[in-house]
């Protein structure tokens, strides 16, 4: 007997809709389809085509599924990414700009993609300059993920604030962040993770029309439960999803393991 993939579930709570996929690489799939299809459309109606791109163990499968798909306008495209550590270089296996040129910009060919300089020797101006161009670029579509912690970019609890005056800053990371990074196998140990990262805050983030999050794996089962029905707020950030006019989160059977979907 053939092992059937379950149907893919559909809910929504609050404003946020939520597709839960039988595993990770079909939700990678799944997102990556509606990255493709609101590119195409986004073409329609702009000259360039601005994109955020988040990085981490819950963005491969859907970046490998997107870079394979053809005949998307990505010549048109001005990328940016949400965050990087403070002082770690491009060349560390851990660096979010190596991992975006190898999942990324080596595999496609964008008109432009800026980076977050980790390396800035003033870090605090490096944000005001990387605020700016965001700025400029009115970026229309962004692709996140959700941290084990609840956040979203490197906006931890500690540091999460829904009306932050800033568009990028720079934050300290607090210790289940730091864990999860070496959890997910891009330190060794704790230690080696900087305490510091630069991050765009969460109403830069907002600020974008279209939300695409992706979620997949056994670690996020407990945070998904809790963005997904806690009260909003930064206690938990990634709550504040639920309040964005067209965002969709794409789980997988891991991830979705302790919703109580009568709750939702």
């Amino acid at each position: 007997m053939k092992n059937e993939l379950a149907p893919t579930e559909y809910l929504e709570t609050g404003r946020l809709k939520v597709e839960i996929h039988s595993n990770r690489e079909a939700a990678g799939v799944a997102a990556a389809q509606a990255v493709a299809a609101e590119m195409k459309s986004l073409a329609h109606r702009f000259d360039n085509i601005s994109i955020i791109f988040a990085t981490g163990a819950s963005q491969i499968d859907m970046l490998a599924a997107l870079t394979r798909i053809e005949d998307l306008p990505w010549a048109r495209v001005c990328g940016f990414h949400m965050d990087e550590y403070v002082g770690i270089d491009r060349k560390n296996v851990a660096s979010f700009r190596r991992y975006l040129e190898e999942r990324l910009t080596h595999k496609v060919r964008m008109k432009e993609f800026w980076e977050v300089d980790g390396n800035a020797s003033d870090p605090e101006l490096a944000c005001r300059a990387y605020a700016n161009k965001i700025r400029l670029a009115n970026p229309q579509l962004c692709l996140l993920g959700i941290g084990e912690n609840g956040h979203l970019a490197f906006n931890d609890p500690a540091f999460a604030d829904f009306n932050d005056p800033l568009d990028v800053k720079v934050v300290h990371l607090d210790p289940e962040c730091r864990q999860q990074q070496a959890a997910e196998g891009w330190f060794e140990k704790i230690v080696d993770v900087p305490e510091s990262a630069i991050t765009l805050t969460i109403p830069t983030l907002f600020r974008v029309p279209k939300l695409i999050v992706s979620v997949p794996g056994a670690r996020k089962a407990g945070i998904m439960r809790r963005a997904l029905t806690e009260p909003i707020s930064t206690e938990c950030p990634a709550t504040i999803l639920r309040t964005h006019p067209n965002a969709t989160v794409y789980l997988d059977a891991e991830s979705a393991a302790e919703l109580d979907r009568a709750a939702l």
